[in-house]
């Protein structure tokens, strides 16, 4: 049987739209592979008549790593207090933002070429009762989408940075992140999704291992900057 991305669009779209969880994907619906996934994510944008400002790629440590579609509703400024009831299973981790200078094209391997950076703060979340582990499930469920929370932009190229993220008031592990790398890893898994245009965003998430929504959280992104993000 063909997998029709569609079918199993329609399921997310409606948990999107109406914010009631899904119990599962029933079997002939769940994607068989992450890129099957992808597709029903671009199709549940599709059926809402939402268009992505972007790509975003979130690191799961060592799990692999799942890209999805940036919308700009789920951007939001530092310094904002989110309620975590608002969003289902959500977990923070340190992030960046580049805005494209040009565009990135489907058929090219250049790296991308940023015209500003962001230090950020992302807040993964599912539209599952149960929150999926695998890849593919993840893609077609937005990448796991929640929340991209945004610092300032710097006039900064990506490069190796040492970042800190953890609860305010709480001694902060230091971890070294080739963000250059990680930016490249993103423009591969958006030029899958078409490539961008210039202005559009790359978002990677998942730079630092994943924390709990609770408290204030704060992250020093080196020479992209500072921000927090608190849940009350």
């Amino acid at each position: 049987m063909t997998f029709r991305p569609e079918a199993a669009a329609r399921w997310l779209a409606e948990a999107v739209e109406t914010g009631n969880p899904l119990r599962d994907l029933p079997g002939e619906l769940a994607p068989p592979d992450q890129q099957a996934g992808e597709a029903v994510a671009i199709a549940v944008l599709d059926s809402l008549g939402l268009t992505a400002c972007g790509v975003r790629l979130l690191w799961r440590g060592a799990a692999p790593a799942v890209a999805g579609p940036m919308l700009e509703g789920r951007l939001i400024d530092a310094g904002r207090v989110v309620a975590p009831g608002a969003l289902r299973h959500p977990l923070v981790s340190a992030a960046a933002i580049g805005v494209l200078a040009e565009a990135l094209e489907a058929e090219g391997d250049a790296p991308p070429r940023f015209a500003a950076l962001h230090p950020a703060i992302d807040i993964a979340a599912s539209r599952f009762s149960a929150a999926p582990e695998e890849a593919a499930v993840i893609a077609a469920d937005l990448g796991g989408l929640g929340l991209v929370v945004a610092g300032r932009s710097r006039a900064v190229a990506p490069g190796a940075l040492r970042l800190l993220i953890g609860p305010v008031g709480t001694r902060r592990r230091a971890q070294q992140v080739d963000l250059a790398a990680a930016f490249a890893e993103a423009a591969a898994a958006a030029r899958r999704f078409g490539g961008l245009p210039a202005g559009a965003l790359l978002v990677v998430a998942g730079l630092s291992p994943a924390l709990p929504a609770e408290g204030a959280i704060a992250a020093d992104l080196g020479p992209l900057g500072k921000l927090d993000v608190a849940f009350a």
